[in-house]
């Protein structure tokens, strides 16, 4: 097992968007166990691609937010408590540095693009999937890819079975990568019910959407 524990990088003011997406996944997942009917919460605030390429089926009432709008609800959805305290480990491990680089307004619209992006590499995967896609590891996978552009070097402490090891987060995050693309191109999201390629995608819309939402510097007398 190999799971990230901290990274050391402080941030210059406190991480309030990361702190506001943890506490509204954590709300969304009590809720999730007082409805009695998670199956049918996931099908109306998950991600289904069939209803984003194909739309409702016909007589299918079951009250699901526009899909358009889904690509968004589906991040704060999750299956169990291993499923969220994973993702949200991870969130606020690595989120909360790059929140400090990207500004808190900047970072949420990060956030939710990357989810929607991720959701939607899934989705053309499989466009008349009927499974619904739930949970932050989409979005979580686009900061992963920002995290590796802005801190490659940087030491990241992970659990090596019971051994906590400083390990350069271009190792970490870069072995982490390599699994989700086999895993994703091996027909192993059949198999185990998790959304591979929604990783895939998530990390490179990170890579790429970094670029575009990173504050650019002043330039100095010299260009």
């Amino acid at each position: 097992m190999v799971l990230p524990l901290a990274d050391g990088l402080p941030t210059r003011r406190l991480p309030v968007v990361t702190l506001l997406l943890i506490g509204a996944n954590i709300l969304v997942f009590l809720w999730q166990q007082t409805t009695g009917h998670a199956d049918i919460d996931a099908l109306r605030f998950g991600f289904v691609p069939l209803f984003l390429f194909q739309g409702l089926p016909a007589g299918y009432d079951i009250g699901a937010v526009p899909a358009a709008a889904s690509l968004v609800t589906y991040a704060f959805l999750h299956g169990d408590i291993w499923h969220i305290g994973g993702n949200l480990l991870f969130l606020w491990i690595f989120g909360n540095n790059v929140e400090d680089v990207l500004g808190r307004l900047r970072f949420i619209v990060f956030y939710l693009l990357c989810a929607a992006l991720a959701g939607l590499a899934q989705g053309l995967a499989a466009p008349l999937s009927h499974d619904p896609l739930i949970g932050a590891s989409g979005a979580i996978s686009g900061i992963l890819g920002a995290y590796l552009r802005l801190f490659p070097r940087q030491r990241v402490v992970v659990l090596v079975g019971i051994l906590p090891l400083p390990v350069p987060a271009y190792l970490v995050i870069g072995l982490w990568f390599g699994v989700q693309l086999v895993d994703g191109f091996s027909g192993a999201a059949t198999a185990d019910h998790i959304a591979w390629l929604a990783h895939v995608g998530g990390f490179v819309a990170g890579l790429v959407l970094l670029s575009l939402f990173r504050p650019r510097l002043p330039r100095g007398p010299w260009g």
